[in-house]
């Protein structure tokens, strides 16, 4: 129960604040609330937010003062004597975000639906060509799934929706999630608070949107690469319940990064569709139900690369390697339901949640013989079902107590269906082709549970520290306990550092680790030269962060982060073969190392912001899935030498202006990276390249009846039409070269209806 002065002492604070919000008239409304509340004071009291301290996330823009967070997270508006619908709801996303599940040391970049909507293709910009506007995310092939890293790790990036942690694929080729559904888009990445735990090279946080005023948009998209892609969504209020659904069909000549330099990619059409369902439900003034599904299927052809010769071994070798027919579909599907509780000063939200996931590979089973002497068809099929609690209670002014936990639950069936040619007695290959199906089931789960405590050392120091232990069951057996501690201080109104250190354990992905049955190849031309297959194991790293931020204007925000990571059983993955999936395996160890620069400036319509990276990450001795570096000299020489990875690029930037003057758009964004890495051992560096990409809108009215204007957009990818390659082939887990798009220009007609319309 809480004591009768710090009761009174909120009373006040809120009769305060009503009564200099509204006047003397609010004030004696206000203060009849006041009364009826104390009356029923057994009973919580509000749905507003318990005061809590600053949010101490670095961000780029500077967290705000103890008293303004306060202020933030109590209700504006009152209506009669009860918040509306939208209110309530604002105020439990606030409770979430900043009470329930903080960012506490992270180094964190927002991008919100308005920033979105200034990019050259607006809400048509993929998740992943977004997120390239952040520091220390740089450009890579859909192949590599996805097709970014962030500070040059492999993939293990984590998406949350809302809070929820939505669990991993199986490989896909495309961006599952859709862009409209976002009203904030932050990366989180650094020395992560416990909370965030299995994927830790970035936390990929979206909030969905907030205003649903029952009103949609219609959009059509199209142009280049004959490209069509129309979309709708519609969000509206019924009730205590709020809602918003959106689609999307694509359909592209360039579904994947081309294999050649040419202007028009050859074999690599695409259809994909996207469907997402979001809603909530307040269930008394305490309670709120939230529930979410999503869709995704992609088709892809595989692009082909020209000038290759047959190997000989099957079929003539006259064949030419632009005619092969290799195609790909993948299939994601998702849904949760999460229950958030407020009650004086705790706050809990329980979700459950469950995904599907599939990865079909169809080869060209002649042709593939012909050129590589196997044709493998892999399937890859994933369910996970799992729950996630997480909970905070404000002890008292100064401690904070935060814990929660997580299971989930993963099947997976893995399915390698390979025709290849035998051998004789002397080696040699004979051109009679037999079928080996290498087939693997597993049940493998995942438990983490983490506390964590929020210390107020002064209005200006705030110190975050917490522990979670993590179980995995997979192929292999392990669990580790890893602590986290962060120090946020505020030596200036405008002035935030930070610093951290966190250790993390990194599960592999349980489809991607699966072994491979190495005798069954034996005697064919399948056969591997190296024998070793040691399974694949959790990466276990040590990170620390430090960085400032700074707000030198009003308008204008800047940042600065160095960081180090270092880790044994380094994770990192590759397509080591024709079928476009992904294998795990490990380096005994890596480090990693770096600088990040960011600055924002925003007034009016005017918006200008510029980011650069400085990186380098390293890797040492592969002790796991041995057989897949396939040359034994290479894998000798990693056992030796730390050697650049696969994903690393050394520096890396981005850039982007655009300006909203009445009804009219214009926008600009480029990209930079200094080049992967390519040939024996990742010795050799792929030249930089430079993307810039140009945007005009204009808002027209057209209509008479009390419709919204059209809003028609024309925009260029590759405005300067340079040919560039992102991955040479050559490298560690590559097997065909990659390039950036050339020049493409799209038109996009945007129709909103309902709402103020």
């Amino acid at each position: 129960m809480m004591p009768e002065s710090v009761r009174k002492l909120r009373w006040s604070r809120l009769y305060s604040q009503i009564r200099t919000t509204y006047g003397a008239a609010g004030g004696v409304v206000g203060l009849s609330l006041i009364m009826l509340l104390a009356a029923h004071a057994t009973e919580p009291t509000a749905l507003t937010p318990s005061p809590t301290s600053p949010s101490t996330a670095a961000s780029d823009s500077a967290p705000a003062s103890a008293s303004s967070t306060v202020q933030a997270l109590q209700p504006v508006v009152v209506t009669g004597n009860a918040l509306t619908v939208q209110e309530q709801n604002q105020a439990f996303d606030t409770a979430r975000d900043q009470i329930l599940l903080p960012k506490f040391g992270a180094t964190e970049y927002t991008i919100d639906q308005q920033a979105i909507a200034t990019l050259p293709q607006g809400q048509n910009t993929p998740i992943d060509k977004v997120l390239l506007q952040a520091p220390g995310v740089s450009y890579d092939s859909a192949i590599s799934n996805p097709d970014f890293h962030v500070r040059n790790e492999y993939a293990n990036v984590q998406y949350r929706i809302n809070g929820i942690q939505l669990p991993d694929g199986v490989s896909a080729l495309g961006s599952v999630l859709e862009t409209s559904f976002i009203g904030n888009l932050n990366l989180l990445d650094g020395a992560l608070p416990a909370q965030y735990g299995l994927r830790t090279a970035g936390v990929v946080d979206m909030t969905t949107k907030s205003v649903f005023d029952n009103s949609g948009q219609v959009d059509l998209y199209g142009g280049s690469q004959g490209t069509i892609s129309p979309s709708v969504e519609y969000g509206g209020t019924t009730g205590n319940t709020q809602y918003f659904v959106t689609g999307r069909y694509l359909q592209s000549d360039e579904g994947l990064e081309s294999a050649t330099p040419t202007t028009n990619p050859i074999h690599d059409h695409t259809t994909q569709e996207k469907f997402f369902g979001y809603g909530s439900t307040l269930i008394g003034n305490n309670s709120r139900l939230t529930y979410m599904g999503g869709a995704w299927v992609g088709e892809f052809q595989i692009p082909n690369v020209t000038g290759q010769t047959p190997l000989g071994d099957y079929g003539p070798t006259t064949l030419s390697s632009a005619n092969i027919n290799e195609n790909e579909t993948d299939r994601f599907y998702f849904g949760l339901v999460a229950l958030q509780t407020q009650y004086e000063d705790v706050n809990t939200q329980f979700s459950a949640f469950t995904r599907y996931a599939a990865t079909d590979f169809v080869p060209d089973l002649y042709n593939d013989l012909a050129f590589n002497d196997v044709a493998s068809a892999v399937t890859r099929k994933s369910m996970v079902d799992g729950v996630q609690f997480d909970m905070s209670d404000r002890l008292s002014d100064a401690h904070t107590l935060r814990a929660g936990f997580g299971l989930s639950l993963e099947q997976t069936r893995v399915n390698n269906l390979s025709t290849v040619l035998p051998l004789d007695a002397e080696g040699n290959p004979l051109p009679t082709p037999i079928n080996l199906d290498d087939y693997t089931s597993k049940r493998g789960w995942d438990v983490g549970g983490y506390v964590q405590d929020e210390w107020t050392l002064s209005p200006d120091i705030t110190l975050n520290t917490g522990v979670r232990f993590d179980q995995m069951e997979q192929f292999v057996t392990a669990h580790q306990f890893s602590p986290r501690i962060a120090l946020i201080y505020k030596p200036l109104t405008d002035t935030t550092l930070h610093a951290g250190v966190s250790r993390y354990f990194t599960p592999p992905m349980q489809a991607q680790a699966t072994p491979n049955n190495l005798a069954l190849f034996q005697n064919t031309t399948q056969e591997q030269t190296i024998t070793l297959d040691d399974p694949v194991k959790p990466e276990r790293a040590t990170y620390f962060d430090v960085g400032v931020d700074q707000t030198l204007l009003s308008d204008i925000t800047a940042g600065l982060d160095a960081y180090y990571k270092r880790s044994t059983d380094t994770l990192d993955d590759g397509q080591f073969g024709q079928a476009v999936v992904l294998n795990q395996f490990n380096y005994a160890h890596g480090f990693s190392r770096g600088a990040e620069f960011k600055i924002n400036y925003q007034h009016d319509g005017l918006r200008v912001y510029a980011n650069a990276s400085h990186e380098i990450t390293m890797a040492k001795e592969v002790v796991s899935n041995q057989y897949l570096i396939g040359d034994p000299v290479e894998l000798a020489y990693l056992a030796e030498h730390y050697t650049p990875a696969s994903d690393a690029q050394k520096l890396t930037a981005s850039t982007g202006v655009s300006y909203r003057w009445g009804k009219l758009l214009a926008s600009v964004d480029g990209i930079y990276g200094s080049g992967l890495h390519q040939g024996f051992a990742n010795l050799q560096t792929i030249p930089g390249y430079t993307q810039w990409n140009a945007a005009i809108a204009r808002d027209f009215a057209l209509w008479r009846n009390g419709l919204q204007p059209l809003t028609v957009r024309l925009s260029a990818i590759n405005l300067f039409d340079r040919s560039y390659l992102l991955r040479g082939g050559t490298g560690i887990g590559e097997f065909a070269p990659q390039y950036g798009p050339r020049r493409e220009i799209f038109l996009e007609l945007t129709q909103k209806f309902g709402g103020n319309s």
